[in-house]
């Protein structure tokens, strides 16, 4: 199962900043490479889902309907750079919600794998790519190999009080793409890449 779950800001377009939310397309900025990384995962067979939260919805600093829009103006740019996101799955809840779907829960991965008529089990040949713990934990969680990316917003010295590390730490999701093609039946769980 070739699955590729992505976090979206700071993993695909620019992190706008702590507090701060991506709330109109124009303010959405592809991170530099990052959709010719999803052609190549794309290229290579992979389906690719979003996994995000974006609390911003559930406390009313953006609508649902801006959400969706951003969300469509990214996956028609993945489209016209050659790849192809095949769906896209936010958590829209306050963090004081206790729903399972906000990350690091794994309610949103449940529902990307049902997608696929596969459980939680299939997880574990799966990748999750993301820049903060709660991303991490949501792969650690669900036994998927994890890709800590630096370009968004968390880096190295956040990392040194997390109780779970990622798999492997690259600059950036084209980094990513390399390890996840080779990844498969050439390196040992739990090693650790450098960025």
């Amino acid at each position: 199962m070739k699955v590729v779950f992505l976090d979206r800001d700071g993993v695909i377009n620019e992190f706008p900043g702590n507090g701060n939310y991506v709330t109109k397309v124009k303010d959405f900025h592809f991170i530099p490479g990052a959709v010719d990384a999803i052609r190549r995962l794309t290229e290579g067979g992979y389906k690719i889902f979003i996994i995000s939260n974006q609390a911003g919805v559930g406390k009313g600093v953006y609508s649902l309907d801006k959400l969706k829009r951003i969300d469509r103006h990214m996956i028609k740019q993945v489209m016209a750079g050659g790849g192809r996101i095949r769906k896209s799955f936010y958590c829209t809840h306050r963090s004081d919600a206790g729903c399972d779907c906000r990350k690091p829960g794994i309610g949103l991965l449940k529902r990307a794998l049902k997608s696929l008529n596969k459980t939680i089990t299939h997880a574990q040949k799966a990748f999750f790519v993301g820049d903060t713990e709660g991303d991490i934990k949501t792969g650690h969680n669900t036994g998927c190999k994890t890709i800590f990316v630096l370009s968004g917003r968390e880096d190295r010295r956040y990392m040194r009080k997390w109780d779970v590390k990622p798999d492997y730490i690259v600059k950036d999701l084209s980094a990513a793409v390399p390890l996840i093609q080779n990844e498969n039946s050439r390196h040992p769980r739990n090693r650790r890449g450098r960025a």
